[in-house]
């Protein structure tokens, strides 16, 4: 029998506190290879500030956390090395091309300028933009700009990839062929993890962790959630945790 892959996300009581005020209470998980695990809440609830404990963007106050096999305390270089990440509220500059973003972020991530180049083309290729290569930014449709900034945050093909709220405002086709992608790169061996808070989303997910007020509610597939609380669908499930019910 094979052995058991270790997760590569492992938090035990991770806990994220300014001054008075706790945004991340006690959080406990596991996140497995290759999974695309969704981390679901209202806006508030403490999945961003979660993210960025996770990625090295900030310190935890307390708990034990290891991504992609390194600690967040001591190795912080290392996890930022192993990861993608991607912010809807940030994620490529407008004001430059498209193969100019590619060549910077490539070059942030530690590709060779031949790496760079030679992804820089299937990159293009995957999504039809070859004739965008020297296009800006801003000329592109946002829904364009979402694929190709997910693309470029994998590029360096980590072993995780974190994506915080990565299809605010784009229209619900774009946002279906958003996930087309995310199921693509989960099947390489990537691991995706996902905020979000529109519940359809939350369907597409291996797992699911919701959150409240800074804490787990709930964690489970989608589908167990749904026999749990007795719902339809993912928005039911969210509004019955938020009534409490169960």
């Amino acid at each position: 029998m094979a052995a058991h892959t270790p997760p590569v996300i492992n938090v035990k009581e991770m806990t994220k506190s300014f001054g008075s005020f706790v945004a991340v209470d006690r959080l406990t998980f596991q996140v497995e290879k290759g999974e695309i695990f969704g981390f679901l809440g209202a806006n508030g609830a403490g999945k961003t500030t979660a993210v960025r404990v996770l990625c090295g963007l900030s310190s935890p106050t307390s708990g034990q956390i290891t991504v992609a096999g390194y600690d967040v305390w001591t190795q912080t270089e290392q996890v930022k090395r192993s990861i993608g990440y991607m912010s809807q509220r940030f994620s490529l500059y407008e004001d430059i091309t498209v193969y100019e973003n590619i060549r910077l972020f490539g070059g942030i991530y530690g590709l060779s300028r031949r790496q760079i180049r030679e992804r820089a083309g299937e990159l293009l290729s995957r999504l039809g933009l070859e004739h965008q290569r020297d296009a800006l930014i801003a000329s592109l449709p946002l829904g364009w700009r979402q694929k190709l900034a997910f693309s470029i945050a994998i590029i360096h093909r980590p072993g995780i990839v974190f994506l915080d709220e990565p299809t605010g405002g784009v229209d619900p086709i774009t946002r279906r062929q958003f996930w087309d992608l995310i199921y693509e790169t989960a099947q390489t061996g990537i691991t995706v993890f996902v905020t979000t808070h529109y519940m359809d989303e939350a369907e597409y997910c291996d797992r699911l962790c919701v959150m409240d007020e800074g804490r787990i509610v709930a964690m489970d597939t989608p589908y167990r959630l749904k026999q749990l609380y007795g719902a339809q669908d993912m928005n039911e499930v969210f509004i019955k945790i938020a009534r409490k019910e169960i």
